[in-house]
């Protein structure tokens, strides 16, 4: 079995590429669906293969794993649904195999591969994730032990090192950056768009300072409702934000709209209402929800996800042994995954272990069948039962021991010598420099 991997981050990609491939949760499912389609009926046929996708503001990711990897196809597959040329995103993209996958699944639950060093945010991301995809069918046993080892690897690390412990969150950052525009911000508006958990985090962020007032636009005004009824806001409907955008000092939005809702138009209507007082921004969604023309605007102080990198990049001196404590974490971790690849894998390193047990498993269950329906057949006639029990463990320990004496028996000297051993290390441990001579 071939585990492979496709993604592009905030490292690798600008935010307007990353816009191209970010997937809402709702379409996961069906995008999934079309991935194996396309894997199964490519020219060089890969049934059957489990996949996965991950993606956020930060990254989207593509797992797989199948018979043999596929990474060029899966490539040119992404390439076509985000309507660039594969040269262009392999350009952009990093693609992995095998350890390196698992390496970086641990990584980034762990948070080490965030924008924000030790965030806890995309461990939740990526159980929606995985969630997403056992709903659609497509996450079989090889990926789900990857994602299951992932979670674990990240709580492991959460509870044995500090590396959350100096981490600023993006929610952070952005009143941080509110800060340095207004003086006291418990005198200003904000305007949360959107209400999803990014907003949630924004919005208790910025509740914490007081605002003048908190208002929350949303297409659904029930899920906007909600969150401006725990932090005493006002919900307003997001077809009314072009003529209200006006009235709020800072504009916070983050929603999984495919495009922007905030134009160009509207802020310029809108600075012209205010008399060009200054408008804070922060532009959390991938694809953008503000039209990036808006910043060129004077009075207009628009913040991108990856325009916060500088902001969260803080107290890095502090997080290295943390560091150091979580990627020795995930170095166990990796070895874990790959020997229970390994196990699994006929051309492995194991040799195809894991066939062997379950044949095994059923001979010696075939067994005891059989003697267990031999001792029912005895009792029944009235037979001792002692008797009966000895004679069912006499059967079983025959049957299990029968090609073994054989083996013994068979062969030249050297070879008897070679089994003998084998035989002592497997049945006799306490003896285990007891050969088998004489036999």
């Amino acid at each position: 079995m071939a585990v492979w991997a496709l993604g592009i981050n905030h490292t690798t990609a600008p935010l307007d590429l990353r816009g191209r491939f970010a997937f809402a949760l709702d379409q996961i499912a069906p995008t999934l669906q079309g991935l194996r389609q396309s894997l199964a009926g490519s020219a060089a046929r890969h049934p059957g293969v489990e996949t996965a996708i991950i993606s956020t503001c930060n990254r989207t990711e593509i797992y797989c794993a199948g018979a043999q990897p596929a990474l060029d196809h899966t490539l040119g597959w992404l390439a076509q649904s985000g309507g660039v040329s594969p040269a262009l995103l392999a350009s952009h993209s990093y693609t992995l195999e095998d350890s390196l996958v698992a390496r970086h699944a641990f990584r980034v639950a762990s948070g080490l591969d965030s924008m924000v060093l030790g965030e806890a945010q995309i461990l939740g991301q990526m159980k929606d994730a995985v969630r997403a995809a056992e709903t659609a069918g497509a996450l079989g046993t090889t990926l789900n032990q990857l994602f299951q080892r992932s979670f674990a690897v990240a709580k492991e690390v959460r509870t044995s090192t500090d590396i959350g412990a100096h981490s600023i969150s993006m929610a952070a950052a952005a009143v941080r950056l509110a800060g340095q525009l207004f003086e006291d911000l418990s005198q200003i508006k904000v305007l949360f768009v959107g209400a999803g958990e990014m907003i949630e985090l924004c919005t208790t962020h910025f509740a914490a300072k007081n605002p003048k007032q908190i208002a929350i636009a949303n297409r659904t005004l029930e899920r906007g409702e909600k969150l401006a009824t725990r932090f005493g806001g006002e919900v307003m409907r997001l077809a009314d934000l072009p003529e209200r955008l006006h009235e709020f000092d800072a504009v916070i939005s983050c929603t999984a709209s495919s495009l922007p809702i905030i134009g160009l138009g509207a802020v310029e209507r809108a600075l012209k209402k205010r008399r060009h007082r200054p408008m804070f921004m922060v532009d959390l969604a991938v694809p953008r929800d503000i039209e990036p023309e808006v910043k060129a605007l004077g009075d207009v102080y628009l913040y991108t996800v990856d325009d916060l990198a500088t902001v969260v990049q803080t107290a890095q001196a502090n997080r290295q042994a943390a560091v150091a404590q979580a990627e020795a974490i995930i170095d166990a971790g990796v070895q874990s995954f790959m020997h229970w690849m390994e196990l699994r894998s006929p051309a492995g390193a194991a040799g195809g272990v894991v066939p062997l047990i379950q044949q095994l498993n059923a001979q010696t269950d075939e067994w005891r069948a059989l003697e267990i329906a031999r001792a029912k057949k005895l009792l029944a006639k009235g037979e001792d039962v002692d008797a009966v029990l000895e004679a069912l463990s006499r059967g079983l320990t025959q049957k299990m021991l029968h090609g073994t004496l054989a083996e013994l028996r068979a062969g030249d000297a050297e070879t008897r010598a070679q089994t003998a051993q084998t035989v002592s290390r497997l049945f006799l441990r306490s003896q285990s420099k007891t050969a088998g001579n004489g036999l």
